[in-house]
């Protein structure tokens, strides 16, 4: 199967394998950036566009256009919405900390103060569980190996088939192998092994 690829796509994979200084297979590279590409996808939402998709960014973890936030203080619920870029409350735009401190009377940890509920989840998670949760995930996509083509097996030929195995070599001895006189009677050792050879 043969795959169209654009001139411009061609230079760049290139120039990107000569930066990284890794192999030069251009069939693997692209292999590669093809796994890439449909993991970041699958990451998505369902239904949503990656051209389109708008959102906030609070350190490592991502909350899409339409994620609620939610804090706990004095007996009531209290609410954010992410539209667009910011996470709106009251109409001002908050940051997540500024969000759990704003009915608090003390410092708050947003991570573990604040629940969220993203476009197509079905309940509240606490925001430190779905940043655990994706770090988790991060290392196991890393740590995944990336699928290589399986090397080509030699042909038997006839006469390689007939020839006998080669012999497995003799490992070399570990001690000094040379006798003086008196050293070869039975009761002996059979190899003569002095200090400075151990040594080295």
């Amino acid at each position: 199967m043969s795959v169209q690829l654009s001139p411009t796509s061609l230079l760049r994979l290139v120039e990107q394998q000569r930066l990284e200084g890794g192999a030069h297979d251009l069939s693997e590279a692209i292999n590669t950036a093809l796994e890439f590409w449909l993991d970041a996808k699958a990451a998505l939402s369902p239904g949503a566009d990656p051209a389109k998709l708008r959102g906030y960014q609070w350190k490592s973890l991502f909350l899409p256009e339409g994620t609620i936030l939610r804090s706990w203080s004095y007996g009531e619920h209290n609410y954010a919405r992410v539209e667009g870029d910011k996470i709106m409350h009251q109409g001002r735009s908050v940051s997540p900390n500024e969000f759990a401190r704003f009915f608090a009377r003390t410092a708050r940890n947003a991570w573990f103060d604040l629940s969220v509920r993203r476009p197509g989840d079905k309940r509240y998670t606490m925001a430190d569980v779905l940043r655990r949760e994706q770090a988790k995930q991060e290392r196991t996509t890393a740590n995944t190996p990336i699928p290589t083509a399986p090397a080509a097996m030699p042909v038997a030929t006839p006469a390689a088939a007939e020839a006998p195995p080669a012999p497995a070599p003799t490992p070399a001895p570990r001690c000094k192998t040379d006798f003086d006189p008196g050293w070869d009677l039975p009761e002996r050792r059979k190899f003569r092994c002095r200090l400075e050879d151990v040594a080295y």
